[in-house]
């Protein structure tokens, strides 16, 4: 059996996160489709491996076991199969946004556990996703409309994000709770990427793992948010070993 697809050629499910938190598929289509799915996940699966540049048509073919000629009859080209490939992944993000945001899961949690959750597990969904949400990000710099799509997902995200904080507002010292809410989640996520996506975070101060990375833009969110304790509580529970330097 192929790795990347179990029996009805479906990518394995994603682990569980902090509380629960799992990455939604979306439902699979009729058996007509069934081609159709196979060549995404296997794109999808090639793509996180070794990026999208060096993804060709024939390596995708090969490992959906389907054709060159299939791929040609469903996609003009591997542009198109991008398109294809990020409304899959719109819609997966969508579904996974509403199920983990939503205020019935955290009706009892604070603000700090809501963060320390919710950036735990964006961590979580960057780093398996980095090879395919890259080439999304690098889209989006050269096309309108992979922007515009993309901005629309992160406003939905923030929106729903920055719902729940605003009912804790009592928690926040921030003087413009709204504000830094929605600030605060673009500068996480601008650090997921550049530090996930890219690799910019490359001194040794900086190098941290996924689970202090995620500390540290907790620490980070709840500092700024002004949440009184929480963020150097976050910080000593997560703090990595310093390294030391060569005298």
């Amino acid at each position: 059996m192929d790795p990347i697809r179990n029996q009805r050629g479906a990518l394995p499910a994603s682990p569980s996160g902090p509380r629960g938190l799992a990455w939604v598929r979306t439902p699979r289509q009729a058996r007509s489709q069934e081609t159709l799915d196979r060549i995404l996940d296997a794109a999808e699966a090639l793509v996180a491996e070794k990026g999208f540049e060096d993804t060709t048509i024939s390596d995708i073919v090969a490992r959906a076991g389907s054709s060159v000629g299939a791929f040609y009859t469903r996609f003009r080209d591997k542009e198109g199969l991008l398109y294809a490939l990020y409304e899959r992944y719109l819609a997966q993000a969508t579904a996974t946004a509403r199920a983990a945001l939503d205020p019935a899961r955290w009706a009892e949690a604070d603000v700090a556990t809501i963060l320390d959750a919710t950036l735990r597990f964006l961590v979580a969904i960057f780093r398996q996703q980095a090879g395919l949400i890259r080439a999304f990000v690098l889209r989006n710099h050269v096309d309108p409309e992979f922007r515009a799509r993309q901005e629309r997902l992160s406003h939905y995200v923030s929106a729903r994000l920055a719902n729940l904080l605003l009912a804790r507002a009592d928690q926040i010292g921030h003087p413009d709770p709204e504000r830094a809410a929605a600030f605060g989640f673009t500068m996480m996520f601008s650090t997921l990427e550049s530090a996930i996506l890219f690799g910019e975070l490359r001194s040794d101060d900086l190098a941290l793992g996924d689970e202090a990375l995620a500390s540290e833009l907790t620490r980070a969110y709840l500092a700024y948010l002004g949440v009184a304790g929480a963020a150097t509580e976050t910080s000593t529970r997560m703090r990595p070993p310093r390294k030391e330097k060569p005298a």
